[in-house]
């Protein structure tokens, strides 16, 4: 698996998980709020800020009760340039998921760094094919989707001219259920698709992330928001900076402890070494010209000594000079 590049960023195996929060339309179509957003995201850990791009009449219907809400939540042009400069200089990627040809259009032109696709729109081929030529990084969330429809998802973005994609695993309920995430998708995703998969999470708490990273989540989106009590219909199983920094912060731990491949003693445990083995001690006074039998020894720590695994090879040997009991043997004595 190749590993993807975001900005500075790397993306992939042996690379450091890509944390993005998902703020989403927390901003309540309020500007001074989505920058609050972004500023308090970067204070938190995060990686990168995500936000979503639409215009509501290619949306949803304008019959559907949500018609208004989406409405409300618009920004143009000028207050997302506002939003991108203040993320560059608050030392936070901008990232944000186009719904429309023409919100995709208005964030290549801004100079988004990655393009992110909705679950939902994962079967709307024009619009992935429409992103790809844009031939920068999709990141492609999978929620509600089958094998099949991912691979052809995949397919047409290949064949549009992209490149590099990422997949997110994840579970289209608001919130999610802990018994529904199936966590082993990743490693499914990856392996049927080989790129890098990551996990966008919808369940309420910071538990899950570190459990997904540690079985392979190179990428975690979050919902994020200023206050879990503002009026929207997301801010409820959102994360608050508190909780946001939270989450990054056992996401790092759980890196940690992940480690490498492999099993051989770590530098910092060899000098417990010893003191936790056990060595071949006399069990009583051995002298010279003596043949040790098996009630003379008995096996002890430190492990300082003859290994307890030589134990037969000692028994039958004659002692070359003098041991005193409790002392420890050592080859040069038998």
């Amino acid at each position: 698996m190749r590993q993807i590049k975001i900005g500075d960023r790397l993306i992939g195996e042996g690379q450091p998980c890509f944390v993005i929060a998902e703020a989403g339309i927390n901003h309540n179509g309020k500007l001074h709020l989505a920058k609050e957003l972004v500023t308090k995201a970067a204070g938190a850990g995060a990686d990168a800020v995500k936000f979503q791009t639409f215009k509501a009449e290619s949306l949803c219907s304008r019959k559907s009760e949500y018609f208004k809400l989406f409405k409300s939540l618009e920004f143009g042009k000028d207050e997302w340039a506002q939003i991108v400069k203040l993320a560059q200089s608050s030392g936070i990627t901008f990232l944000s998921t186009a719904f429309d040809d023409e919100s995709a259009n208005l964030l290549n032109d801004l100079g988004v760094l990655a393009f992110k696709i909705a679950s939902g729109d994962i079967t709307h081929l024009t619009l992935l094919r429409h992103i790809a030529k844009k031939d920068k990084p999709m990141i492609l969330s999978t929620g509600v989707s089958t094998i099949a429809e991912i691979d052809e998802a995949l397919n047409s973005i290949y064949s549009a001219g992209g490149k590099d994609v990422i997949l997110l695993h994840c579970v289209s309920n608001y919130p999610a259920k802990t018994g529904d995430v199936n966590l082993r998708a990743i490693a499914l995703l990856e392996q049927i698709f080989n790129v890098p998969v990551g996990f966008s999470d919808h369940t309420v708490g910071t538990l899950i992330p570190p459990i997904a990273v540690s079985l392979g989540a190179k990428v975690i989106e979050k919902h994020f928001s200023l206050d879990k009590n503002l009026a929207g219909p997301d801010h409820k199983l959102s994360l608050d900076p508190v909780e946001f920094k939270e989450m990054v912060k056992n996401i790092r731990i759980a890196e940690q402890a992940l480690g490498e491949r492999g099993k051989a003693p770590c530098k910092s445990e060899l000098q417990t070494r010893d003191a936790i083995r056990r060595s071949i001690m006399a069990k009583e006074n051995i002298w010279k010209g003596t043949v040790i039998t098996r009630d003379m020894l008995k096996v002890v720590r430190p492990g300082t000594g003859i290994e307890p695994k030589f134990i037969a090879i000692l028994v039958g040997r004659t002692a070359k000079e003098d041991i005193q009991v409790d002392e420890i043997l050592t080859w040069g004595k038998v």
